[in-house]
């Protein structure tokens, strides 16, 4: 394997790579408490969760550093600025630290960028307002890459905590009348990596499901990921002799092509 496929690494680095994602639209509340005591388990950086479970997952995660970061316009983007406007400020100042709302897509590939820059802006404000950062979130799979670099830009030139590349939820509809996804792929985050200024982080979501691919991801710039396969990477991690101690790994990179899925 070549020398460029290596990277060093903690156990606790790879925790906090995750946000554990509890949004499939047919999870019961026993689905997410469970779902709650996996993030605890492993110490990961949030627990994405729906808006109405924010005060679940706070008090189930009281006492420990993992964050709730519920989301909003979720998953297609199409609510009122001013619907998510006050979805995020809810979601705040119900106890979300991060927040990951997804983009008007249609005002995007319409080219109506003052739209989209404006709806992004007024958000990003009312989540930094209540002490939230914002992740946004620009369904890739239905863009081109001029759209992800303008994208890219406007977050930039606002500030925004994260750029995120997919829901998980964003699927395309084939030529042959069924419907796919990529989620994130190395090419769009290469040019999310490249077109976002240094601050500005990158959040890897659909196809990133085993240890190999965080450490590509990883390897790339990527600093969070969107995960349900928490418990595998963990597992795997502690298998391959990765401690709190830096260490070296190699990792297999993520296949070109390969199909996506949370």
């Amino acid at each position: 394997m070549a020398a460029t496929n290596t990277i060093q690494v903690t156990l606790g680095q790879i925790a906090k790579m995750i946000d554990h994602s509890l949004l499939h639209p047919t999870m019961t509340d026993e689905d997410i408490l469970e779902g709650l005591r996996i993030s605890k388990k492993y110490s990961v950086a949030t627990a994405c969760v729906k808006p109405y479970s924010i005060p679940m997952a706070k008090k189930e995660l009281e006492g420990t550093d993992v964050l709730v970061c519920p989301v909003i316009g979720f998953p297609h983007g199409n609510s009122t600025t001013d619907v998510k406007v006050y979805e995020a400020t809810a979601a705040a100042v119900a106890g979300g630290k991060e927040i990951d709302m997804v983009i008007n897509v249609g005002k995007a590939l319409g080219g109506e960028w003052d739209y989209v820059a404006d709806e992004i802006r007024q958000i990003n404000a009312a989540a930094t307002k209540q002490g939230a950062i914002l992740k946004v979130i620009f369904e890739n799979d239905y863009l081109q890459e001029d759209h992800i670099a303008k994208l890219c830009a406007i977050c930039s030139e606002i500030d925004v905590g994260f750029v995120k590349t997919s829901t998980g939820y964003g699927f395309v509809k084939g030529s042959d009348g069924k419907y796919s996804y990529k989620g994130a792929t190395v090419p769009h985050l290469k040019l999310m990596r490249e077109k976002s200024k240094p601050g500005v982080q990158i959040k890897a979501a659909g196809g990133v499901r085993t240890l190999d691919d965080l450490l590509h991801v990883m390897s790339l710039g990527v600093t969070r990921i969107g995960a349900t396969a928490t418990i595998a990477i963990m597992e795997e991690a502690v298998k391959r002799g990765i401690t709190n101690k830096p260490t070296t790994v190699q990792f297999k990179p993520i296949a070109e092509g390969s199909p996506g899925g949370y």
